[in-house]
Parts: structure tokens; sequence; C-alpha cells
């Protein structure tokens, strides 16, 4: 059995966009009722931070929306532009970071799912993403966030299974989360992807750092950006009739937040 090579599985968007194929149509269907919903604004501008293999840019545009899309991985973009060449679709994609971005250009949406928004390490920064996001946005518009918060009580390691296939290319993901570290603020994660493609096996690992919420720690950091106003929380299923808080009850969660006039 081969061992597992540390590789970023931002390098080989193909396995990535496999992982997570499979929640890709009832996440626009999400993104497009909670702009129903909840948005002011009636355009059809959407902005993805970290848009990754572009799954979401290319269904997105698909259902007619004007797309941007940002991340730090050349790779990722590249994966991206090949898919809307592929399918006769235009975006906008470039590099930027997530803390520091910004546009001349306003939104009705923006979005940005799978906890990517933790890997803002410091208080700053994640305060600074969303106060670029804000300016980002028109009045009215919409950012759709989700993430994963972290129980500081609990001492064991979380883990979580996909597998995906497309094209006889089969990957599975293990991703492990280690215990949340309190006083750092930090949690320790780690990716094992093990691909059967071309009767050849691959076993690739990455591991990453997360910042840590518990529910009065995200409650604190929205409460130090004003532009923003709170107007719903669900949670992962992407029940568009749920309604929870922001609690310690329930882990994942997606905020849907409006750029106040």
């Amino acid at each position: 059995m081969p061992a597992f090579q540390a590789i970023d599985w931002y390098d080989t968007p193909l396995y990535y966009d496999i992982v997570f194929e499979e929640d890709t149509q009832l996440e626009v269907e999400f993104l497009e009722e909670m702009q129903r919903r909840y948005g002011l604004t009636r355009g059809k501008h959407m902005l993805e931070p970290a848009c990754g293999s572009g799954r979401l840019v290319v269904a997105m545009a698909e259902r007619g929306w004007k797309v941007t899309g940002f991340d730090l991985s050349q790779a990722m973009l590249d994966f991206t532009q090949e898919r809307l060449t592929l399918g006769g679709l235009k975006a906008k994609l470039a590099v930027k970071r997530m803390e520091s971005f910004s546009y001349k250009q306003k939104f009705d949406m923006a979005h940005c799912f799978v906890s990517t928004f933790k890997y803002l390490l410091k208080e700053s920064d994640a305060r600074n993403h969303l106060k670029c996001v804000a300016d980002s946005l028109k009045p009215g518009g919409l950012y759709v966030l989700g993430l994963h918060l972290s129980d500081y009580e609990d001492e064991g390691c979380n883990r979580e299974r996909w597998v995906g296939e497309r094209d006889g290319v089969k990957v599975v993901c293990n991703i492990q989360g280690w215990p949340a570290d309190r006083k750092a603020r930090t949690e320790k994660v780690r990716s094992r992807l093990v691909v059967h493609e071309a009767g050849v096996e691959k076993r690739t690992e990455t591991h990453w750092t997360f910042r840590t919420y518990d529910a009065a720690q995200l409650r604190r950091l929205l409460r130090s950006v004003p532009e923003f106003e709170l107007v719903s929380v669900k949670d992962f299923s992407y029940e568009t009739d749920f309604e929870r808080e922001i609690d310690d009850e329930q882990h994942d969660c997606v905020l849907i937040l409006r750029r106040r006039a």
C-alpha cells in the first residue's frame, strides 16, 4: 500500500472538485432562495471569495449570474477557467487575498462556504475580510458565510468522509480535526485523499490550521462589523425554511448577512 504523500490539495483541483461536487446543486438553489427572501437588490452580480476549483462559479454562471471569483491558488483559478471555457461561459477571475481585496464594482451577493473563512488566523484579518466584502456589496446585498463552530470541551478528534467519482476518477476524502486550542484559538486539520485513476492508486495528505470560534466569539466578531446586519442563520443542510440561532448546540452554521444602507 503506497504511503500518503504531502501534497497540497489545492494543487490538485480536479480531486478537490470531485470531493465537494455533491452539494453544488443544493448550494446554488439555496443561494438563489436566500437572495429572493433576504436580498434588497435585484441584480445578478455575484462575488465568490476563495472560489477554489470554481464549481460554484461555473454553476452560478450557468444560471445567468455575472460571477467574479478570486483565490490565492493559481492552479485552482486555471482549473476554473478551463471549466468555464469548455462550457462556453464567462467569469472574472483573479488572485487576491481574503483579508485585503477590493473591487470598484458593487455586487448583489457574495458567498463563502466550507469554513474557508477560518483560514484567517487573526481576528483583525477576519474583521478586515468582512469589511472588504461589505465594501464590495450594494446596500441591501447579501453575504452568505458558512463555517463550523468549535466545541472547546470536546477532547476527541472529529472526522468526516466524502466519496466522489467523475469520468473514471474516484476520490475518497477523509478529514480529521484535532481538539481546538481555546487559548491559541486554533485547531489542526488534515485531509487525506485516496485517488483511483487509470488503474493507479494515489494517496495524498494536506495539513492546515483553522481559527476557532464558539458562538460567543462569533457573535462578538459580527458586532465589530456594523456594516452588516445578521438577518438569518441556517445550517449545512441548506433547508431554507429552518431558522436557528448562533449557539453552541449545533456547530455548523450559515450566516445570512445583509449590507446596511
